[in-house]
C-alpha cells in the first residue's frame, strides 16, 4: 500500500488527468474523491440493481487483482465474459490492477453454442489466453467452453476479500491493457492492441471534444465488449470523474424508451449510439409516451460505429423537440478500434453538417455539390463527422500511389496520432502494413491505413465507403468471408467459394445483400423458396443479421481475379448495374 501511495504522490498537483496508467488513475480518484459516484447498473434499464463509488470500483479492483496476482497471472491474457452489469468493469479493472491483459469477449449464448464457441476458441487461440473470469451466475453455461480449452474460469464477483493484499504492478505507460478483437471474424480474429498510455491520451482529446465538465452525466447501453461501450461508455466517464448509468442492450432493445427515461431521470448531459439506436427509437416510440420527459440536459448525442443517415438525426430530432432535445446535441463522429476509438467528430456549438453530392461526380472520387433540383438517385447526402481531435492528423491518400489528395478529393483515410493502437496482436506483417504508412521520406510520422474512403473539406471529414470488403450492420462488423462460407453450407445445390457477400446502401442504411451460384440447371419456385429461405435463417443464426435479399446466379457468375479470388467490388457493381446473370428472384 505504500508504494501505491508514493507513486500517487506525483499525481496530486494534477489529479487523475496526468496518471500514466488506468491503475494510477482510479487510485487517485479513489483516494481524493472516494464517495463520487461511477456506475450505477439499471435492472431492465430502470431500477437501481447496483451502483459503484470511486473508493468502492478501486477495493473491488484490488481484490480481484490481488486474487489474480496470488495465481501469478501478471502478464498473461484473460477472457472476459460477463453479461450486462458492473461484474465486468470490476473484472476489467482487477485485471489491469493485477497487470493483467483484458481479453472482452462477448458471453457465448447456450442456445447457439456449436457456433459461438468457434469464435470465441479463435479468439483465444490468438490472444494466447490462459484463464477466463466470469460470474457465479454466467459459470453454468461456460461448462463446454473450459472442457474444449482447459482453461480454469474463475467467479471474480466472489473475489471479494484480500484487497489489502494487493501490490501495485510493474506497469508504465507503454504497457498493454487489453486487447479489443474486432467483431465479426471466425476465421482469422485479430486482437487490437491498445496501451495505457495512448487510451489516456485518447480520454484526454475526447474529453476536450466533448466537453466533459464537474456538471456532466453519463448514460450508456451498449456492449461492454465492443470499443465503442468499453471506451465510451465504461472508461471515458471514469476518467472524467463522472457518474455513469448503464442498461442491458437487450433492455434497450426491447423498450428503447428506457434509456430516454433514464436520460430524464438522471439527469445525464453525455450518451451514445450507432445510428441504428437512435433509428430504433424512431420506429418503436409513439409520441404520447414522451410526455413529461425533459431532455434538456442532453448536450451530447454522439453517433458513430456505423454510417450516419441525415435523415435520422432530422427525424430523431424532431420526435424529441418538445422533451427538449436540441438538433445542435448530436455529435457525428468517425472512428475505429486502431484508433483506439475516436478519431474525428463535430465542433462545438454547432448543429451537424452534411453536403448533398453529385452521386456520378462521387463515384469518380471527387466530391461535388449536387444542385438542390438534381433528383435524390444522382445527389447522395454526406454527413461531416468534423475535425480531427486533438492533435490527431487526417490525411487523404491516394490508396494506390500512397500521395496526399486535396480537399474534396475522395480517397483513403489515413489518420496519425500519439492515441493509435500498437498494432495486432501477434501480427507484425499485418500491423507493419496498417500501423506503418509512410506520407512523405521527411515525415517521420507513421500513419494508420484505416481502409475507409472520405474527403476533407474546409477542414471537416465525410466519410464515403469503404476499400475494405467488410460490412458494418447496426454497429458491428461482419467479414464476407464468414457470411459465404454460412450460405454455401445452407443447402447442398450451393457450393463454398462460388458466392459474394456484401453491403448496399438502402434508403440510407447498410443492408447485406448475398449473391450464390446454385447448381441446379432449372429452378421450381418451391426449390428457390426453400434455398433462400434456408440462406436467410442460416446467416441469421450464425452471424445475427438479416439478408436484404439472396440473389441466385449461375453457375460461372461471380468474378474472380485470376487466382481464384472473389472479386466482391466488382460483383455488388454488377448487381447495381443489373449486369448479373440472375436465376432467381427474377427483378420484377
Amino acid at each position: 500500500m505504500e508504494a501505491a501511495v508514493r507513486s500517487e504522490g506525483a499525481l496530486h498537483s494534477g489529479g487523475a488527468s496526468r496518471a500514466p496508467t488506468l491503475v494510477e488513475m482510479l487510485r487517485w480518484r479513489a483516494s481524493h474523491q472516494a464517495e463520487r459516484p461511477a456506475y450505477t447498473f439499471l435492472a431492465n434499464g430502470e431500477a437501481e440493481e447496483a451502483r459503484r463509488s470511486c473508493a468502492e470500483l478501486d477495493a473491488r479492483a484490488r481484490a480481484i487483482g490481488a486474487g489474480l496476482q496470488a495465481g501469478g497471472s501478471a502478464g498473461a491474457r484473460a477472457l472476459l465474459l460477463y453479461p450486462p452489469g458492473l461484474d465486468f468493469i470490476d473484472a476489467f479493472f482487477g485485471c489491469l490492477y493485477a497487470g493483467v491483459v483484458a481479453v472482452p469477449a462477448p458471453l457465448p449464448d447456450p442456445v447457439r453454442l456449436k457456433r459461438t464457441l468457434p469464435r470465441l476458441s479463435a479468439v483465444i487461440d490468438d490472444a494466447g489466453a490462459t484463464l477466463i473470469l466470469t460470474t457465479s451466475q454466467a459459470l453454468p453455461g461456460l461448462p463446454e467452453l473450459a472442457a474444449s480449452t482447459g482453461l480454469p474460469c474463475l467467479q471474480t464477483d466472489a473475489m471479494t476479500e484480500g484487497a489489502e493484499r494487493w501490490q501495485p504492478p510493474a506497469i508504465d505507460a507503454e504497457t498493454l491493457a487489453f486487447l479489443q478483437y474486432t467483431s465479426g471474424s471466425t476465421q482469422s480474429p485479430k486482437g487490437v492492441m491498445v496501451r495505457h498510455g495512448a487510451l489516456l491520451r485518447h480520454c484526454a482529446d475526447v474529453r476536450a471534444a466533448w466537453g466533459y465538465d464537474d456538471d456532466a452525466v453519463a448514460a450508456t447501453w451498449l456492449p461492454h465488449f465492443h470499443d465503442y461501450g468499453l471506451i465510451d461508455g465504461v472508461i471515458q466517464p471514469v476518467y472524467a470523474g463522472i457518474p455513469t448509468y448503464l442498461m442491458s442492450p437487450v433492455a434497450f432493445y426491447m423498450r428503447p424508451l428506457r434509456w430516454l427515461k433514464a436520460i430524464a431521470q438522471h439527469g445525464v448531459t453525455h450518451s451514445q449510439a450507432p445510428n441504428f439506436g437512435y433509428e430504433h427509437c424512431i420506429e418503436r416510440i409513439k409520441p404520447l409516451l414522451l410526455e413529461g420527459l425533459d431532455l434538456s440536459r442532453w448536450r451530447v448525442a454522439s453517433n458513430g460505429s456505423e454510417p450516419i443517415d441525415l435523415q435520422t438525426l432530422e427525424r430523431f430530432a424532431a420526435l424529441l423537440a418538445p422533451c427538449g432535445f436540441r438538433r445542435a446535441a448530436f455529435y457525428p463522429a468517425y472512428g475505429l478500434a486502431e484508433a483506439t476509438l475516436l478519431v474525428a467528430t463535430k465542433r462545438h456549438g454547432v448543429e451537424p453538417g452534411a453536403r448533398a453530392l453529385d452521386a456520378d461526380a462521387l463515384q469518380r472520387h471527387h466530391a461535388v455539390d449536387a444542385d438542390e433540383s438534381v433528383p435524390p438517385p444522382r445527389r447522395r447526402t454526406v454527413v461531416s463527422c468534423g475535425p480531427a481531435i486533438g492533435a490527431t492528423r487526417v490525411a487523404i491518400v491516394d490508396p494506390e500511389r500512397g500521395t496526399p489528395l486535396a480537399p474534396r478529393q475522395v480517397g483513403e483515410i489515413w489518420v496519425a496520432s500519439d492515441s493509435l493502437a500498437a498494432g495486432y496482436w501477434q501480427r507484425a506483417d499485418a500491423s507493419v502494413e496498417t500501423f506503418g504508412a509512410r506520407l512523405d521520406p521527411d515525415d517521420g510520422r507513421a500513419y494508420l491505413r484505416t481502409g475507409d474512403l472520405g474527403f476533407l473539406c474546409d477542414g471537416e471529414l465525410y466519410i464515403t465507403g469503404r476499400i475494405k470488403d467488410l460490412i458494418i450492420i447496426r454497429g458491428r462488423n461482419h467479414y464476407p468471408h464468414d457470411i459465404e462460407l454460412t450460405v454455401a453450407r445452407a443447402h447442398p445445390a450451393l457450393r463454398a467459394g462460388h458466392g459474394a457477400a456484401f453491403g448496399i446502401d438502402v434508403q440510407g442504411r447498410e443492408r447485406l445483400l448475398v449473391v450464390q451460384e446454385v447448381r441446379a440447371q432449372a429452378l421450381d419456385e418451391a426449390a428457390v423458396s426453400e434455398i433462400v429461405g434456408n440462406i436467410r435463417e442460416a446467416v441469421s443464426d450464425e452471424h445475427e443479421i438479416q439478408v436484404h435479399r439472396a440473389v441466385l446466379v449461375r453457375p460461372g457468375t461471380i468474378p474472380k481475379t485470376s487466382s481464384g479470388k472473389i472479386q466482391r467490388s466488382a460483383c455488388r457493381q454488377r448487381y447495381l448495374d443489373g449486369a448479373l446473370d440472375v436465376l432467381a428472384p427474377r427483378p420484377g
